[in-house]
């Protein structure tokens, strides 16, 4: 039977057969329905949507959609988060070959012109410069922190019109939180359709992308070197990092998602996974792009709402109601980490 369900049913739980739509939308409307009634449809089953009625094996009871939803969120949070380590990975074993002596000169003008480390932050804006004005199609970036200053976004807003003038398109991620800054919606304003802006609980660490063909990264804590790529392999694979942050992402003009939980926001639910992890509070305000006094603000109203008299108290409560696997989507290998060492390059590029 399992064998037979899985060939006429090859899905997963985000893309259910219609058959099998239509009984698990019966199940979740009446709680519960007729084993004769999921024969045809075997993956359910083997999917966890239904399972016996403890109190009469005849009958099916369905998994709650919201717990549904966590299992194929947290799946996908695993994807991406693996995604990530690999990147960091790479980017540690460049700086490592790149630091490496006694390199034949045919192999030193080989890798230069695939990995430059800059050092100083004039070799660093010289370099992100020279991309920019060399950019005839795109810019793709990532953007850590929370708001982001009026000051950072006017500083670099001749580099983005000099941008849109050429017609090259933007596309940037943020944080939830950055949707609360008021330059950034009035710099998206100014720039009209040529930016577009999506935003996540958390991202990875600022990526700039001129063309698909160069990338920026941090090489340092402190704002002082910076990694320039241009290896076609390295370069493609965070485009592919890039795009499925932004396929998760929530575009800047639409609502947050409901957290399905009456009295818990958004971030609340991101803030209680990341607790639920184990996290500190300055390691999830970090994170979030948030004060530490406003996550332990929201950490206490989680509590009241969870009536929680303890944080091991609320530990349980947060497991209890299914906030364990939140909408989240980057878990990269800087998170939680300062910000990255490229200095600002304006409202499309800057921090």
């Amino acid at each position: 039977m399992a064998e037979h369900g899985a060939e006429e049913h090859p899905h997963g739980a985000d893309r259910l057969c219609p058959a099998g739509d239509r009984v698990y939308s019966r199940a979740v409307r009446r709680g519960r329905v007729p084993r004769c009634d999921a024969e045809q449809v075997p993956c359910l089953l083997e999917l966890a949507l239904l399972h016996p009625d403890p109190d009469d094996m005849d009958w099916l009871v369905p998994t709650a959609p919201q717990e549904v939803m966590t299992r194929l969120l947290r799946g996908v949070y695993d994807e991406v988060s693996d995604s990530q380590r690999r990147v960091g990975s790479a980017v540690a074993a460049f700086e490592w070959y790149a630091g490496l002596g006694g390199r034949s000169p045919q192999a030193t003008a080989g890798e230069g012109s695939a990995i430059r480390v800059l050092d100083g932050l004039s070799r660093i804006q010289a370099a992100m410069d020279e991309a920019t004005e060399a950019c005839t199609t795109e810019v793709l970036t990532v953007q850590p922190g929370g708001i982001r200053p009026e000051d950072e976004l006017t500083e670099g807003l001749h580099r983005a019109l000099a941008l849109r003038g050429r017609g090259v398109r933007m596309r940037d991620l943020y944080t939830h939180v950055a949707r609360h800054g008021q330059g950034l919606l009035n710099y998206l304003e100014l720039m009209g359709g040529t930016v577009q802006a999506r935003t996540l609980d958390e991202v990875i660490d600022r990526l700039i992308l001129f063309d698909r063909t160069v990338a920026f990264i941090p090489a340092n804590a402190d704002r002082t070197l910076a990694l320039e790529l241009r290896h076609p392999a390295l370069v493609g694979y965070l485009v592919t990092v890039f795009e499925r942050l932004w396929r998760l992402a929530i575009p800047l003009t639409a609502p947050l998602p409901d957290t399905g939980i009456e009295g818990i926001s958004h971030r609340e639910q991101s803030i209680a996974a990341l607790l639920a992890e184990g996290h500190q509070d300055a390691v999830i305000a970090e994170r979030l792009g948030i004060s530490v006094r406003t996550c332990r603000a929201h950490i206490a109203r989680l509590s009241e709402t969870l009536g929680a008299a303890s944080r091991a108290q609320l530990g349980v409560r947060i497991a209890q109601v299914g906030l364990v696997g939140p909408p989240r989507a980057a878990d990269g290998p800087a998170a939680g980490g300062r910000p990255l060492s490229l200095p600002d390059q304006g409202a499309p590029t800057g921090r």
